[in-house]
């Protein structure tokens, strides 16, 4: 039987439906203002009038000035205890959101304030950032990172600083002979930037050097170590086809049987200067591509050395 009245007023509970789920655990009792529904209960105005999907569905409000006209208002906790939450539209979060099982977005996720994660962060797709990235403690990649602009990091600018400012360059490694051992060996270093090949002739007289020599290193810079194997020879050495060739011969007419060694000076840099006033490394007058400001790509790299050897071909 319906029952219309303009305002009602209930003591302790009101139950509305057939079973009274208030009161079904042991030890239960009443409390004053319990509203026991079975439901389903319509609020507002839902968008599925008339048709039941859930035990309480809330639309907008029906006649309240308010603005925005808000379905749902909480103040204080709100939890979720079991189950699945699902969020179909716009979530906006102005304060703290602590969550304790996992969250999966299958969507656009914009974060314009501070993301706090205390705990493992899991991506099994592609992360995107468009902002600064800051990340206060280790950073492990176990895959390929690919960086499209420079990096700067101030670990790595101090490791450079101090190789150039080490009064000698070293490699230091597992000793590959002995246990528990290590090998060092200090690097050769001298007035210029040079580049080097060596090798055998054995029963030849043409050395071809690397096809990209012509492009590297100035022919009129190239030297050549000749020392005889197994037997004297008078061996000496020509030049040839712009650096790319040097052709051996044995003045006493036999065989040839040697090693070589081929030093050259690199021109697509500036040649060193070896002695300038100053009190630091940052005093060096010359061309420095340790500086940050001169690390470019790769590709832009060899597109700037091709430039400067393009100029200097056509003087």
């Amino acid at each position: 039987m319906a029952k219309t009245c303009s305002i009602s007023m209930v003591g302790d509970k009101e139950v509305i439906g057939a079973l009274d789920t208030s009161f079904l655990a042991p030890g239960s009792k009443i409390y004053p203002g319990t509203l026991a529904v079975n439901g389903p209960v319509y609020c507002g105005l839902i968008p599925n009038q008339g048709i039941p999907q859930a035990t309480v569905m809330i639309g907008p409000p029906i006649g309240i000035p308010a603005s925005p006209p808000y379905s749902l208002q909480v103040d204080g906790i709100s939890h979720y205890r079991s189950g699945i939450t699902n969020f179909y539209t716009l979530n906006n979060y102005y304060a703290l959101c602590t969550k304790y099982a996992p969250t999966i977005r299958n969507s656009t996720s914009i974060t314009h304030g501070v993301n706090t994660k205390n705990a493992l962060n899991v991506a099994n797709d592609n992360a995107q950032f468009n902002a600064n990235h800051t990340i206060a403690g280790k950073c492990t990649v176990g895959g390929v990172l690919t960086v499209g602009g420079a990096i700067s990091c101030a670990w790595l600018n101090g490791q450079l600083a101090v190789a150039r400012a080490l009064p000698g360059k070293s490699f230091d490694i597992k000793h590959p002979s002995k246990d528990n051992m290590r090998l060092r060996y200090g690097c050769l270093e001298g007035p210029e930037l040079g580049v080097y090949v060596r090798g055998k002739l054995e029963d030849k007289s043409m050395i071809e050097l690397p096809y990209y020599w012509k492009d590297l290193v100035n022919p009129d810079t190239i030297t050549v170590q000749l020392t005889s194997e197994k037997v004297y020879q008078e061996l000496t050495y020509e030049v040839l086809d712009w650096g790319t060739k040097v052709k051996v011969k044995n003045e006493r007419g036999g065989a040839i049987n040697c090693s070589y060694l081929i030093h050259a000076m690199r021109k697509d840099l500036e040649p060193l200067i070896t002695e300038y006033e100053g009190t630091s490394a940052k005093d060096y007058p010359g061309q420095d591509f340790l500086k940050m400001n001169e690390i470019t790509t790769p590709t832009e790299r060899l597109h700037d050395d091709m430039r400067r050897i393009t100029k200097r071909r056509k003087k």
